[in-house]
């Protein structure tokens, strides 16, 4: 589904867009996919990865297609088990590091199963309020 896309950018005031601002459609699908045939969809479960702006019930864009690099946040396999942090290499040795100090980082062992199944690229999240 293609939705209005306004060429005027939004000031943090009253914007007044009107139809003659209109750019052209936008494709979601263009804008956050880069490659359809290995990008997945998935809706996170926890708060390990807070501080990182993915909160319980976010749906991440993960593209299977793109490397995984120290500092990519990546949904990865652990003993057969999904899980959504930020690697991290210090000199050999790799980490799963969570963004919440509440959760301990992860070495990655040899004795581990363990896979990068793909590196999150867009989450998608409700606006969330703070009540004064």
């Amino acid at each position: 589904m293609k939705l209005s896309f306004f060429l005027a950018p939004v000031q943090a005031g009253f914007p007044s867009p009107a139809d003659d601002h209109v750019e052209k459609k936008l494709d979601l699908n263009e804008l956050l996919v880069a490659h359809p045939a290995s990008t997945f969809f998935v809706r996170v479960e926890g708060h390990s990865m807070r501080d990182a702006q993915i909160f319980d019930g976010d749906v991440l864009i993960v593209d299977r297609a793109l490397q995984a690099e120290s500092g990519s946040i990546a949904v990865a396999i652990i003993n057969g088990e999904f899980t959504v942090k930020r690697l991290l290499r210090k000199k050999d040795r790799l980490f799963l590091v969570a963004e919440n100090p509440a959760f301990p980082a992860l070495e990655i062992s040899p004795e581990m199963d363990f896979q990068v199944w793909g590196i999150v690229t867009y989450v998608i999240h409700k606006v969330r309020i703070n009540r004064l």
